[in-house]
């Protein structure tokens, strides 16, 4: 049986689609291609750098080739070689070859060594604004940390908000398995190995909303293991920090006080924290602020009154397998719990 080969012109149009498809995927809020950062903006150079060499060096080995295919099918007999003169072209040939070649892996080694110096140079920032983000099976615990007034650190989950302009030092850590921290517009990928704190700092510099994911296989819920990066002005982000550094507000209506009290004697209890309740476990999110952020189940669903109100009764038809237990209440349970809920912004 004969094997089967493709057409040039099928490759070139084959080439031509995963082109298209790259530069599709170029723009976005999470995509690498598309800088949000000094530090990401050095990788895409070097991605491009890597890329259009590549793609040249594809082009000059396709037109070598090119004659010899031509000329597949004719039958002429080769004409007498001068083995003294077929040795000096030969010896001639390869040595540009390896000379090319040789500038060819300086320069990429070069575009690797300079980038490597630019993701760097956010160390040298001396003041960073420090939040330390925890990977758990399968949410991201983020705590912003206050040095000179530790009662003044605020911790949420799955959605950290980030000042323009500010260098950020993320303190990375694993609670569980290896997880791996990843903003493709921001910043490369960093592993989070258990016992094994490690960092990583970026400047983002432009306004927007973009997504993080865990980029390191961790089990059944992996895929859903996301997160939401707000890049805001520092004054928005100021005015957020103060509000998230608040306890939860106080319930007004009866469905809410009676929501208050579905949430302190149910099993929410056993695994979240309210600050300003009694409630204080940490196996789950903190949940003192859960309204006012824009997704909930790990940056899975949008955080509306319907997916909420699923996520509290079954979780598992959102993420099978999650480690959040089922929740058996009556309709006027849930919505009273839900009316709770909703107003801790």
């Amino acid at each position: 049986m004969r094997p089967m080969r493709l057409h040039p012109a099928l490759l070139c149009l084959l080439a031509a689609w995963s082109l298209l498809l790259l530069i599709g995927g170029c723009s976005g809020s999470h995509a690498a291609l598309d800088p949000a950062s000094p530090q990401n903006t050095s990788i895409k150079n070097l991605f491009w750098l890597f890329f259009w060499v590549a793609v040249a060096v594809q082009v000059l080995v396709t037109l070598a080739l090119l004659p010899a295919w031509l000329r597949r099918h004719r039958t002429i007999d080769p004409p007498p070689i001068d083995p003294e003169e077929h040795n000096t072209k030969a010896t001639f040939i390869i040595s540009i070859l390896v000379l090319i070649t040789t500038i060819t892996l300086a320069v990429l080694l070069l575009g690797d060594f300079f980038t490597g110096r630019a993701t760097h140079a956010a160390w040298y920032d001396p003041e960073p604004l420090k939040i330390k983000i925890t990977g758990r099976q399968w949410w991201w615990e983020v705590q912003y940390q206050n040095d000179p007034e530790p009662y003044k650190s605020v911790t949420t989950a799955n959605e950290i908000h980030l000042p323009l302009g500010k260098t950020i030092e993320f303190d990375l850590e694993s609670a569980d398995v290896i997880h791996s921290f990843w903003v493709p517009n921001l910043h490369g990928k960093k592993d989070m190995i258990p016992g094994h704190p490690t960092t990583l700092r970026v400047r983002p510099d432009r306004e927007g909303t973009f997504f993080g994911q865990c980029a390191e296989f961790c089990g059944e819920q992996h895929a859903k293991m996301r997160l939401m990066v707000i890049v805001e002005a520092e004054d928005k982000f100021n005015a957020w920090l103060e509000a998230a550094n608040r306890p939860a507000p106080e319930p007004v209506f009866e469905n809410q006080k009676r929501g208050k009290e579905v949430f302190l004697t149910s099993s929410c209890v056993m695994c979240h924290t309210i600050n300003g309740t009694t409630a204080g476990s940490r196996v789950g999110p903190n949940l003192t602020h859960v309204a006012g952020r824009q997704m909930i189940a790990a940056a899975s669903v949008y955080n509306n009154r319907g997916n909420l109100a699923g996520w509290v009764l079954d979780p598992h038809k959102f993420k099978p397998g999650v480690r959040m237990p089922q929740n058996a209440l009556d309709p006027t349970q849930l919505r009273d719990l839900l009316d709770y809920l909703e107003m801790l912004k």
